[in-house]
């Protein structure tokens, strides 16, 4: 059993004349003053660009920053953040797609967000010219492009992308204003999650994600990745092993037999075509009794809530399948 593929949208152009950009780069660097130091005593520092009215004081990566109250202009660089923003019903004007694909991904169901470069490597003219009131990125990968993110607009950096995902949220939602709607949507989660493991009782059924590299690689996911932490919220159960970062492990396909489980669901950009599952998995079939493929466009690109619904989707799918 397999899970139909979604279809990605043909990537929308956002880049205008070279005048236009310098124009909007201009503009939006000179909306505010540059970011100050928080004084002692609960000071706020406040990045430049931000826009005009009512401010929140928000704590971050790299300091704490004055955000608009409700931010109209938003421009994500991490997936989680694109898809938290979409889940709390903010659909930003701009985005990073992830190194692995070249649009965004169409299960967010949303239209009119132009791709501000990939995830890896921002474009900073493209970001400028949508004239923004809050950017979102990420400490670990954005590091040096904070101070140009944050003359274009008020910016708030997660810590690390390899974070709890849980967490994460929680600072992206506290920048878009939406605390209390994230604690719904991540109690929506939990509860689904609780529905399928009383349905389908998988305790003691062992499993593992792997997901293709390239021909020589082949990534295991655990237990507090994205994925693995909702495979095991329903009671599956992922072998023990050593995590690198606490979220993923390596294998060469010599050592595919370090995969086996009751189930191995195997990551693909088309469900619908077996020829992606790896032939170290096809060729050794005894030992991978029941192989399934997932998207990857939710099951590894599109970390937040709404893909984690969506993987909820495919988990209950599959397990009813089992039954």
């Amino acid at each position: 059993m397999t899970v139909r593929p979604l279809r990605v949208p043909r990537r929308t152009a956002v880049l205008g004349s070279a005048t236009a950009l310098a124009a909007a780069l201009m503009t939006a660097c000179s909306s505010g003053s540059a970011e100050t130091e928080a004084a002692a005593g609960g000071g706020a520092a406040s990045d430049a660009g931000g826009a005009a009215g009512a401010t929140r004081s928000v704590v971050h990566a790299r300091g704490t920053t004055a955000v608009p109250e409700d931010p109209q202009r938003v421009v994500v660089l991490e997936p989680l953040e694109l898809d938290t923003a979409v889940g709390l019903g903010v659909t930003p004007v701009g985005a990073a797609v992830a190194g692995n694909i070249t649009t965004l991904p169409e299960y967010l169901g949303v239209t009119g967000v132009a791709p501000v470069g990939t995830v890896p490597e921002p474009d900073l003219e493209a970001i400028a010219a949508l004239a923004p009131d809050l950017v979102l990125g990420t400490e670990t990968r954005h590091a040096k492009l904070y101070d140009q993110l944050a003359s274009i607009a008020p910016t708030v950096f997660i810590a690390d992308h390899a974070a709890p995902w849980r967490e994460n949220m929680g600072l992206i939602a506290e920048a878009l204003g939406r605390s209390e709607e994230a604690a719904d949507l991540l109690e929506a989660v939990d509860a689904r999650s609780e529905e399928i493991a009383a349905e389908h009782a998988p305790s003691g059924t062992t499993v593992n994600m792997v997901r293709p590299r390239d021909e020589t690689t082949l990534s295991l996911y655990g237990p507090t990745s994205f994925a693995g932490s909702l495979l095991a919220s329903v009671g599956l159960s992922i072998p023990e092993r050593e995590w690198a970062d606490a979220i993923q492990s390596d294998i060469s396909p010599e050592n595919i037999l370090e995969a086996q489980a009751d189930l191995v669901l195997v990551t693909t950009t088309d469900v619908e075509d077996p020829t992606t599952i790896p032939a170290a998995i096809a060729q050794n079939a005894e030992a991978f009794p029941d192989v399934r493929l997932v998207d990857t466009s939710y099951w590894v690109s599109g970390v937040g809530p709404v893909g984690a619904q969506r993987v909820l989707d495919d988990i209950e799918a599959i397990l009813a399948d089992r039954s």
